[in-house]
């Protein structure tokens, strides 16, 4: 074959990925990953929005007053094969805010509106396992019991993108669950309390605990991302197969206490309801304290249906932390 007609074959098209959202925690994490697969990863700036209501229609009223933003994000998306919805507060412990609800919930609504006119193939959104409060399991369902401002925010994007009329993008939102990694507050904090005497869990300690790591997160992300078949419009982190006594032995680097199951319980009810009147102030720590003692089991789904379950790497983030 001569040089010329060799010159004349297109190169093959490269992949670009945008990630909104991506100089926090979980999104630097997904940029980082796609610049040493060699994916080229776009960031996109998300706009700061406010969203007064707290119904879905409210929600819409707003998105449909914002198309400066949406024709912004459109430019932004033109020419991505894959965006990534990393942005959003999070931040459990907040009250009610126009921005919280604009964050976590207009945003998703407005990127998935972008990705459709600017021709993306798949639009992946982070939310939140904690839309579905304190159920005994967690699950892909649409069933949601949220129990504070963040997870009420997170829930209402989940119904804003379902609500959506179905255009050319699919659409699919990932909860992750209990996220960790180096350099996290959280999971700081994780490593204090395990150290410490406070350290304990609900008897006998072998409750699955749906703590997990940034790394394998990000591998799931992008495992649902780069699909090419079907992708369920919710699906859930996979389990990193810990449990709440091995969360804390790794960040602790010393045994729990086991406290009885039914003090426990008591101490949380009665905690919960002093939150309530003071307006959910205490429901954030409430909340860490109870996934601390009891966990939460997770229901098989996509992941392990499509063997898509990354290595499980929650164990060496949290020893990494418990050096730190």
């Amino acid at each position: 074959m001569s040089s010329a007609s060799t010159s004349s074959v297109p190169a093959p098209h490269s992949p670009v990925w945008a990630v909104v959202g991506a100089t926090g925690f979980i999104g630097s994490a997904i940029r980082s990953e796609l610049a040493a697969r060699g994916i080229e990863a776009r960031t996109v700036r998300a706009p700061r929005l406010h969203a007064d209501g707290t119904d879905l229609q409210a929600l819409k009223d707003r998105s449909a007053g914002l198309d400066t933003e949406r024709a912004s994000l459109t430019a932004g998306l033109a020419g991505a094969d894959v965006v990534i919805n990393a942005a959003g507060l999070a931040t459990p412990g907040a009250g009610d805010s126009p921005e919280l609800r604009g964050a976590n919930a207009l945003l998703p609504l407005l990127i998935a509106d972008a990705a459709d006119a600017a021709g993306v193939r798949r639009f992946v959104h982070l939310s939140s396992a904690a839309v579905q409060g304190h159920r005994p399991f967690l699950d892909e369902s649409s069933h949601v019991e949220p129990f504070s401002a963040y997870s009420r925010s997170k829930a209402l994007g989940e119904q804003a993108l379902s609500a959506r009329t179905a255009g050319s993008c699919s659409v699919t939102t990932v909860r992750a669950t209990s996220v960790q990694g180096p350099g996290r507050a959280t999971t700081a904090k994780l490593a204090r309390l395990a150290a410490s005497p406070l350290a304990s869990v609900a008897s006998p300690g072998t409750a699955p605990s749906p703590v997990s790591s940034v790394d394998s997160l990000v591998d799931f992300v992008l495992r649902v991302a780069g699909h090419r078949g079907p992708v369920p419009a919710v699906v859930l982190q996979p389990w990193e197969q810990a449990s709440v006594s091995s969360v804390l032995e790794a960040a602790g680097g010393r045994r729990p206490a086991r406290l009885p199951a039914w003090f426990c319980r008591t101490v949380l009810r009665l905690g919960y309801w002093l939150s309530s009147l003071a307006g959910e102030r205490l429901h954030g720590p409430l909340r860490r304290v109870e996934m601390m003692w009891f966990g939460q089991r997770q229901e098989p789904g996509w992941a392990e249906e499509t063997n898509n379950v990354p290595r499980p790497r929650v164990q060496d983030v949290l020893q990494e932390a418990s050096r730190g």
